[in-house]
């Protein structure tokens, strides 16, 4: 903490790279996908790779834009308050996945220059919360987009395992045990095993 109390801006550097590792790790799971796969649904709700950038591209422009009084300069209509249900969880065969993808980098420079311009105790108000939960701080609203977009970037990990078997937290380093193709299926047998006896 810093003087008075108030949180020091080494807190938001933290905050801010926090949010942008969970960035880039979402956008490194498209990389070297066919178009279908960034867009197949692999869960029963349908959770696709390019479906959860197009939703985290409308929950910093919401976050980090409206909260504060600094729109976002471009229309989402997926976002407004008559979309259809789950618009903002895929993309139209109009939104090719290049487009996707730019848009939420964007809204990345948006978003950063919120983060840049105000104190951590900014306040802010979201429309779209509970009355009673709705004042709120840059601090608090920084905290919230991190866990989102951390939250989505595995729900990212689980479907581009399930497009090509491909794993891991980022490039350069997939946070997972050494093993080859055997191993792992050693692994998972010895796994689907202890499930089974407890039947």
């Amino acid at each position: 903490m810093g003087e008075g109390g108030r949180v020091t801006s080494a807190a938001k550097t933290d905050l801010h790279r926090y949010l942008q590792e969970g960035r880039d790790a979402v956008l490194w799971k498209l990389e070297g996908l066919a178009e279908h796969d960034v867009r197949r649904p692999l869960t029963p709700t349908g959770t696709n790779l390019l479906g959860l950038v197009k939703h985290l591209a409308g929950v910093e422009a919401g976050y980090f834009g409206e909260v504060f009084g600094r729109e976002f300069p471009e229309p989402l209509p997926w976002t407004d308050d008559d979309a259809e249900p789950n618009a903002d969880m895929w993309a139209t065969a109009q939104e090719s996945p290049a487009d996707v993808v730019a848009l939420y980098r964007r809204v990345w420079e948006h978003s950063d220059a919120t983060i840049t311009a105000l104190p951590l105790d900014a306040p802010g108000e979201v429309r779209w919360w509970r009355p009673e939960s709705r004042s709120v701080t840059l601090q608090r609203i920084l905290l919230h987009v991190v866990a989102e977009t951390h939250r989505h970037a595995g729900h990212a990990d689980l479907v581009r395992e399930l497009v090509d078997g491909q794993a891991g937290v980022r490039a350069g380093n997939d946070n997972l045990p050494a093993g080859d193709a055997a191993w792992w299926a050693g692994y998972r047998a010895r796994l689907q095993s202890v499930a089974d006896a407890v039947r």
